[in-house]
C-alpha cells in the first residue's frame, strides 16, 4: 500500500476550510468522492460545505454550500453514482443530483425532515440488483459463470415489479424515517419508532435482506448496553407509506463479558454491517481514550433443543427441530491503538464462516480486506472475517513493527495526523482518507496485499476486476492505478480474448465499453499510445454508423422483419462491386429520403467520414508502421465494411442535397472523388473481410493509394482530445502534492509526450469533438469536457434539427468513452 497523491486546501486570508465534526465521506461507483468541511470565516461563522471531486482531477473540486444548519452526519451515494444524500444533526435530509449531467455542477431539489432529531444512519432503499463475484471461477470462459445475478428483492416495488426509489434514515431518538420518490416527483415520507420503548441511539447502521426487508442495528454508545437489531418492512397502503418494525436478537460485545477487560473499553465507537446487502455479519469496535478492540459477529440459525417430555407429547416436533437465530462471535482483535475510522469493501464476494482459512492464504482475493485507521496515523487492511492484519500503511516517515503492542509505543507530544473518515473504492484497489487537518490522501492498495505474486497472477487479478467493471458499468480508474506500462499489452490481449469468448448478444452490449477500456489501458504505455487514437476513432465511427442508419425509414410500414439499416449492411456485404453506383442500384433509394435541412445539419459528420476514408487509404503504403494512427483499421474488415456502407448512404444523400457531401480539394475539376475512394476502399475491404480469405493488398492497390496525395488534399485529423488527468502521470513511490482549486503542472512522462504529439498544439483552433465543429483558438461558447478522455463539446446545441438532437442525446449523460462530463471555464475551453 503506497500513497498516490495528496490534495490539500490553500490558506485564504478571510476564510478557512476546516474538517467538520463529524467528518463524512462517500465514494461512488463512478469514482466521484464526496466529503464535508466547515468553512470558517473571520467572524467565526460556519458554512457547512459539501465537496465533490473526480479522482482523475482532484484539484477540480466542486464545493457547494449545503444549506444544512447543523453538522452533516451522513453522505450516501445511490447505486448509479449519480445522486447523493446528505443528512445533518437537525434531522434534515437532502437529495443532490447533477445539474445538466455535469460532474462539477450539483443541485438539491428534494429532501425530507425530522425536525430537531439528528440523523445517525442513512441509506438508499435497495433496488434489488445484486451481482455475485465467483472468485473460484475466475478462469471460466463465460462472464455468466464469473458474475451471476443473485435473487434479491427490492425494498419496495411499484406496479409491475419496478423498484421504488427512496431512502431510509435512523435518528438519535430511535425513530426510523422512510421517504419514497414517486414517479410524479413527489416525496412520500413516514416516520415510526423502532420499538415501543424508545432510547438514545448513538450509533446505527442499515442493511438489506434478500427478501426485501431492512435490518437496522443500533447502540447507545455504552459497551455495557446491548447492540439491538430490528427488522423494518416498508409498504405503501392507500397512497401512504407504512412502516412495520420487529425486534431481532441482540448481542453484548465479548469484551464486556471478559472480567479482565470489562471496564477497559467503556464506549462503543463504531458499528457497521460488513456490507449493505449482508445483514448477517456486523463489525463492532469498543474503545477507551487510548486503545480500541474490534469484534466481528455473525447471525446464525441454530437448532433449539426440545425436552424429551415435549417430544413424547408432540412427536411431530421431534421430526423437525425448531430453529432460532443467534449471534455468534467470529473473531476479535487484541488491544489496538485508538480507532479513528473504518472503511468497508464494496465488492459483492459472498463469504461463509468456512472462508476464514482464506486469511492465512498467500493468494489475495479482491475485496476480502477492510481498512482500519488509528490515531497513531497508521492504516491496517485486515481480513473482513478473521480480522488478521494483511498490510499496514504508516503516514509518518518512521514505520513501526506490526507486532509491536500499541500500548508500548511512545506517545507523540501532539496529536498525530490521522484519518477521520475513509472509503474504499468499488474494486478495493484504492483508499481515500480525509485527515484531521482536512487533507485528502489517495492510497493504492496492491492486489497482492504485500505478498510476492507472479506477474501472471497479478494480471489475472486485474483482468478479473476489469471484467467486473465491464459487466457492471462501474468506472475502472482505481484499477488503472496498478497497471504498469509493461502490463498493458498483455492485459489488452487477454481482455480481448475473454470478450471474444462471450455470446454474440453480450458482445454487442459490451462492444463500446471494451473499446473505452482498451483505450484507457493503452494510454498508460508509450508503446501503445497510437492505439488509443484507433479505439477512440472506432467508438466515434460506430456511433455515427448507428445514428445515420437509424434515420432510414421503410417506405411501407408493413415491411417485413429487416430494417433499412440491416438491408443496407446485408447488400453491401454481398455485393463486392467496386463501382459505388452499381451498389446503389440494389438498394431501395426511397428509404433514404430525408428532409433537406436534416441532411445539411449532418454535413459535418459526413465530412468526417469522407476525411477519415481518405486518410486511411493515403496511409496504406505506410501500413508497416504500427506507430501511425489508423494502423489497426487497415486490417479490420468490420470497420472497413462500416465505412463502405456509410459511403453508399452519403452518395445517395448527395443526390438529394449535393451540399451535404464531403468537400475534397482535388487537383482535377473532373475528378469524382467519392467513386475513387469507394473503389479503393472496396479493394482494401475485400482483402480482409470476415466472409472471405484474408490476403495482403496487391501492389496495384498500394500504387493507387500512393498517388492519392497528388490527386486529393489529405486532411490532418484531430486524433485525440487533450486529457489533463493524473493516472498516466502517476509514478510508483512518488506521490503528487496537489492543491484544491489550483490546476497543477503535472510531471511529464514518456507516455504523456507521445500523447502530446497527437493532439493540437496550444493556440491552434480547437474542435468540438462530437459535432466536428471548429470552435476557434479561444472559444466563446461554454463547453464541457470528459473526465476520462478529455473529449470537448459545447454545452448548448447550435442546431435544433431532429437528427442533430438525436445525435446529441446519445452524449447527454456520458461521453463516447463512458466518462462523465464536467463544465469547463471559458479560459480553458
Amino acid at each position: 500500500m503506497d500513497l498516490a497523491y495528496v490534495c490539500e486546501w490553500e490558506k485564504w486570508p478571510k476564510s478557512t476550510h476546516c474538517p467538520s465534526v463529524p467528518l463524512a465521506c462517500a465514494w461512488s461507483c463512478r469514482n466521484l468522492i464526496a466529503f464535508t468541511t466547515d468553512l470558517r470565516s473571520d467572524d467565526q461563522d460556519l458554512t457547512r460545505m459539501i465537496h465533490i471531486l473526480d479522482t482523475e482531477h482532484p484539484w477540480d473540486v466542486h464545493s457547494v454550500s449545503s444549506g444544512h444548519s447543523e453538522a452533516i452526519t451522513c453522505l450516501e451515494w445511490d447505486q448509479s453514482g449519480s445522486r447523493l444524500l446528505s443528512a445533518d444533526a437537525d434531522g434534515q435530509i437532502k437529495c443532490w443530483s447533477m445539474a445538466g449531467h455535469l460532474a462539477n455542477s450539483w443541485e438539491s431539489c428534494v429532501g425530507s425532515l425530522v425536525e430537531g432529531d439528528p440523523i445517525v444512519a442513512l441509506s438508499w432503499l435497495h433496488n434489488g440488483v445484486k451481482l455475485a463475484l465467483h472468485v473460484e471461477k475466475s478462469g471460466a470462459s463465460s462472464f455468466g459463470e464469473k458474475f451471476s445475478r443473485v435473487k434479491f428483492s427490492p425494498s419496495l416495488t411499484l406496479f409491475g415489479g419496478k423498484p421504488m426509489e427512496g431512502w431510509i434514515a435512523v435518528t438519535v431518538s430511535g425513530l426510523v424515517t422512510v421517504s419514497l420518490l414517486k414517479p410524479s416527483g413527489q416525496v412520500l415520507t413516514s416516520t415510526e419508532s423502532l420499538c415501543r420503548l424508545r432510547g438514545r441511539v448513538a450509533l446505527a447502521d442499515i442493511a438489506f435482506t434478500g427478501g426485501g426487508n431492512i435490518v437496522v442495528a443500533t447502540a447507545d454508545g455504552s459497551s455495557a448496553s446491548p447492540v439491538q437489531f430490528y427488522k423494518v418492512c416498508v409498504s405503501v397502503v392507500s397512497e401512504k407509506c407504512r412502516i412495520d418494525t420487529e425486534i431481532l436478537p441482540s448481542l453484548f460485545m465479548r469484551c464486556t463479558t471478559d472480567l479482565s477487560r470489562k471496564d477497559r473499553f467503556p464506549a462503543i465507537t463504531h458499528l457497521r454491517f460488513l456490507a449493505r446487502d449482508m445483514s448477517e455479519q456486523v463489525l463492532l469496535c469498543a474503545s477507551s481514550p487510548t486503545s480500541s478492540l474490534v469484534e466481528c459477529w455473525s447471525l446464525r440459525k441454530e437448532g433449539l433443543p426440545v425436552n424429551n417430555i415435549f417430544q413424547q407429547i408432540a412427536p411431530a416436533v421431534g421430526d423437525k427441530q425448531p430453529m432460532i437465530l443467534k449471534w455468534r462471535i467470529l473473531s476479535a482483535t487484541n488491544d489496538l491503538d485508538r480507532l479513528s475510522a473504518v472503511a468497508l469493501p464494496k465488492l459483492p464476494i459472498s463469504l461463509t464462516n468456512t472462508d476464514l482459512k482464506v486469511a492465512s492464504d498467500t493468494q489475495f482475493y479482491p475485496g476480502l480486506g477492510l481498512a482500519l485507521a488509528f490515531h497513531d496515523g497508521s492504516v491496517h487492511i485486515v481480513h473482513r472475517l478473521s480480522l488478521q492484519t494483511m498490510v499496514v500503511f504508516y503516514s509518518s516517515a518512521a514505520p513501526r513493527s506490526v507486532d509491536e503492542p500499541a500500548l508500548k509505543r511512545p506517545r507523540a507530544t501532539g496529536p498525530a495526523v490521522h484519518f477521520k473518515a475513509m472509503q474504499l473504492s468499488w474494486t478495493s484497489l484504492a483508499l481515500v482518507g480525509i485527515d484531521n487537518h482536512g487533507k485528502l490522501s489517495m492510497l493504492r492498495i496492491s492486489p497482492s496485499m504485500g505478498h510476492a505474486l507472479e506477474v501472471n497472477l497479478a494480471l489475472r487479478h486485474l483482468l478479473f476486476l476489469l471484467e467486473y467493471c465491464m459487466v457492471t458499468g462501474y468506472d475502472w480508474w482505481d484499477i488503472l492505478l496498478h497497471v504498469q506500462p509493461s502490463m498493458v499489452q498483455s492485459l489488452v490481449e487477454k481482455l480481448h480474448e475473454e470478450y471474444m469468448r462471450q455470446s454474440a448478444a453480450l458482445q454487442q452490449v459490451l462492444s463500446t465499453r471494451i473499446l473505452a477500456m482498451k483505450a484507457s489501458l493503452c494510454r498508460l504505455s508509450p508503446c501503445t499510445v497510437t492505439r488509443v487514437c484507433d479505439y477512440h476513432t472506432k467508438l466515434f465511427l460506430m456511433a455515427i454508423s448507428s445514428t445515420l442508419k437509424s434515420l432510414l425509414r421503410p417506405h411501407f410500414l408493413n415491411t417485413p422483419d429487416k430494417s433499412p439499416g440491416d438491408r443496407l449492411a446485408e447488400i453491401c456485404a454481398k455485393i463486392t462491386d467496386v463501382d459505388i453506383d452499381k451498389v446503389m442500384i440494389n438498394l431501395k433509394t426511397e428509404e433514404f429520403v430525408l428532409d433537406m435541412n436534416t441532411l445539411q445539419a449532418l454535413q459535418q459528420l459526413l465530412q468526417w467520414v469522407g476525411d477519415f476514408v481518405l486518410y486511411l487509404l493515403a496511409s496504406l503504403p505506410n501500413q508497416g508502421s504500427p506507430l501511425r494512427p489508423g494502423h489497426s483499421f487497415l486490417r479490420d474488415g468490420t470497420s472497413l465494411g462500416m465505412l463502405r456502407e456509410l459511403m453508399v448512404v452519403i452518395r445517395i444523400w448527395g443526390l438529394l442535397k449535393p451540399s451535404c457531401l464531403p468537400v475534397y480539394t482535388a487537383t482535377s475539376d473532373t475528378q469524382d472523388s467519392m467513386s475513387l475512394l469507394f473503389r479503393l476502399l472496396t479493394k482494401l475491404w475485400i482483402c480482409c473481410r470476415d466472409e472471405g480469405p484474408t490476403s495482403e493488398p496487391d501492389e496495384a492497390l498500394v500504387d493507387e493509394c500512393c498517388l492519392l496525395p497528388s490527386q486529393l488534399l489529405v486532411p490532418s485529423l484531430d486524433w485525440l482530445p487533450v486529457s489533463d488527468g493524473l493516472v498516466s502521470r502517476l509514478q510508483p513511490k512518488q506521490p503528487l502534492r496537489l492543491h484544491f482549486g489550483r490546476a497543477p503542472t503535472l510531471p511529464g512522462s514518456a507516455t504523456a509526450l507521445q500523447l502530446d504529439s497527437l493532439v493540437r498544439a496550444p493556440g491552434q483552433p480547437k474542435m468540438d469533438h462530437l459535432r466536428r465543429l471548429h470552435l476557434g483558438a479561444y472559444p466563446t461558447e461554454e463547453c464541457k469536457a470528459c473526465t476520462r478522455c478529455g473529449c470537448v463539446t459545447m454545452l448548448r446545441s447550435p442546431n435544433e434539427t431532429t437528427a442533430v438532437k438525436q445525435w446529441e442525446q446519445r452524449w447527454i449523460k456520458t461521453c463516447l468513452c463512458g466518462g462523465l462530463w464536467r463544465r469547463m471555464p471559458l479560459s480553458c475551453s
